[in-house]
């Protein structure tokens, strides 16, 4: 279960290169990197993304951060955006997980 998620806001017009940006930057990951990744899509946002990255634990994160891939994968990024990004990061305080036989609900 994750114990912090970072959100990161942002806005393309080129993004297939993103993708491929960050498909090459994932399996360059260490082990105890994020457990799970998505990119959205603002629906009513044409261009506008947000990234859910999920930590095993805010010290993971930070690891990660750390990276000197990291950062270079975000100079990369950056060059591939219309604008800087916006980082929202959070505590994992409770989540639900709905399965086929009824909700277990886990808190951190």
């Amino acid at each position: 279960m994750p114990a912090f998620i970072q959100i990161i806001e942002w806005s393309t017009s080129r993004l297939d290169e993103v993708m491929e940006l960050g498909r090459s930057r994932r399996d360059e990951m260490a082990e105890d990197g994020p457990v799970r990744l998505t990119v959205t899509a603002e629906r009513d946002k044409p261009g506008r993304f947000l990234t859910i990255v999920e930590f095993p634990s805010y010290e993971a994160a930070m690891r990660t951060s750390h990276d000197p891939k990291t950062d270079e994968f975000a100079r990369t990024m950056a060059e591939l955006c219309d604008g800087p990004p916006v980082f929202h990061d959070l505590d994992v305080v409770d989540t639900m997980i709905r399965t086929t036989g009824g909700e277990q609900r886990q808190k951190v």
